[in-house]
């Protein structure tokens, strides 16, 4: 190991705590816990007592010096909004000076892909990335440095989005009896109409909880949504997308093609889709296994296992 491994200046190149821990900028606090009791445990002398001389001194250092630190910092939501804000003024900065370039291939394709796959994308490129974060020291700062750099691009592309904050008129707040009542439907549109932003707040909701990588609650919100308006393309594709995530690439296959029946430009339906369809062991569109037709005949016998497809909605 470096002699300057872990010196006052070494320290300073790793001032991002959610690339230290190796977990996403969408992260709450349950989450940020139990990466911490992952690495923890993980980093524990006790079980690194057959590893050569220099893993044992990075172990034996990495966890005081930089992980305890980036938990301490992450823990709270006070400590946490001042990590963030720090994040977005660096990107305010880089971005105004023209200098947020990334280098890497995540880094670079994170900057371009459409805005429906950003968080998605970014939540996966994580998840790989501090696969082997603490595997050496070398490791340690190639990853530290490639999420640092991905976090700064991520935050730069959800900066992008307006910010709705409340307006404050006079010197005192409205009354709740002065509160405005929910806007009811626009005459003409008859009982049955329904707001539509009623839908579109549960697709936000359900975006929230993506970055969160809760799927189950996502989904659950995209239901709701397709229930108040069933032919919004964007939806299906979400929903397709929440579903990946939770491993039921069937359930997924099923709303992404129908993301393309109704919106047959939709080029992110499309890209997943096709990943799907490339899937070794993947479903048809009748939902039968494609595996081959002297498989499905053997149904009766011992070792046959149900298709994806079926065994999915078998646990319904």
């Amino acid at each position: 190991m470096s002699s300057t491994a872990f010196s006052p200046d070494w320290l300073q190149r790793f001032s991002d705590p959610y690339a230290v821990l190796g977990i996403s900028v969408a992260a709450d606090d349950q989450r940020i816990l139990k990466r911490y009791r992952q690495l923890a445990k993980q980093l524990h002398p006790d079980l690194q007592y057959q590893e050569i001389s220099d893993q044992q001194q990075f172990v034996k250092l990495v966890l005081p010096k930089l992980v305890n630190p980036a938990y301490q910092r992450l823990k709270h939501d006070k400590s946490r909004n001042e990590v963030l804000a720090t994040l977005r003024f660096k990107v305010r900065k880089l971005t105004r000076e023209h200098q947020l370039k990334p280098q890497s291939n995540s880094g670079q394709k994170l900057l371009t892909i459409p805005e429906a796959e950003v968080d998605l994308f970014y939540e996966q490129a994580v998840e790989q990335l501090c696969a082997q974060q603490f595997v050496s020291i070398d490791n340690f700062v190639t990853t530290a440095e490639l999420l640092a750099e991905l976090n700064l691009v991520f935050l730069q592309r959800k900066m992008g989005e307006p910010v709705i904050r409340e307006k404050r008129v006079g010197l005192m707040a409205p009354s709740k009896a002065t509160a405005s009542p929910i806007p009811s439907p626009a005459v003409g549109q008859g009982p049955d109409a329904i707001p539509k932003n009623y839908a579109e707040r549960h697709s936000k909701r359900a975006q929230d909880y993506l970055k969160q990588r809760n799927a189950a609650a996502a989904i659950q919100e995209l239901k709701d949504a397709l229930k108040l308006d069933p032919q919004n393309s964007d939806y299906h594709c979400l929903i397709g997308q929440a579903y990946l995530l939770n491993k039921l690439p069937g359930m997924a296959k099923v709303h992404l093609k129908q993301a393309l029946r109704l919106d047959p430009h939709s080029t992110v339906a499309r890209k997943y889709l096709n990943q799907l369809e490339e899937t070794p062991g993947g479903t048809n569109s009748t939902g039968k296994s494609t595996g081959s037709r002297s498989n499905s005949r053997s149904a009766g016998s011992k070792n046959h296992k149900p298709g994806l497809f079926g065994t999915m909605f078998s646990r319904r």
